[in-house]
């Protein structure tokens, strides 16, 4: 176990004085990690949750989500996907608490690429191009 001066705590697996393996972080401002780690960092498959009740499921690397992962946030919102540096990237799909839905690729956050997007009034899945998170084409899935 390790109590830091600000009165957060970590509790978990060391290894040649490092953090590494499984553990639990509980910051002073209430955000929680609880999972693998390696030489001091988050790395791995984890689930953390910020202290206004986002909350990322899936891998980190370098204390950043990297690869396949689920982000929730608390008003609905959901991202199933795939994410590099900390941002959306490659395929995935984001749903929006009215409804909506993403299906497509993801460049450095945004959507980027061919996608398909269904809005729940319109009734039906539309096929688009999306350029930097900006649509510029979108049309009748066949």
């Amino acid at each position: 176990m390790e109590i830091w001066p600000d009165g957060s705590v970590f509790i978990g697996e060391f290894k040649y004085g490092k953090k590494n393996g499984r553990g639990k972080f509980k910051w002073k401002d209430g955000s929680e990690y609880e999972g693998e780690l390696y030489n001091n960092n988050i790395e791995g498959m984890g689930k953390y949750i910020w202290n206004d009740n986002r909350q990322f499921n899936g891998y980190w690397k370098n204390n950043k989500m990297e690869g396949e992962g689920v982000f929730i946030w608390q008003d609905g919102r959901k991202y199933q996907g795939g994410y590099k540096d900390d941002k959306k990237h490659g395929l995935g799909i984001f749903e929006w608490s009215d409804g909506r839905k993403y299906c497509g690729q993801w460049y450095n956050g945004l959507q980027h690429g061919e996608g398909e997007f269904f809005h729940p009034v319109q009734n039906g899945w539309k096929k688009g191009l999306w350029n930097a998170g900006k649509l510029e084409k979108l049309e009748d899935k066949d």
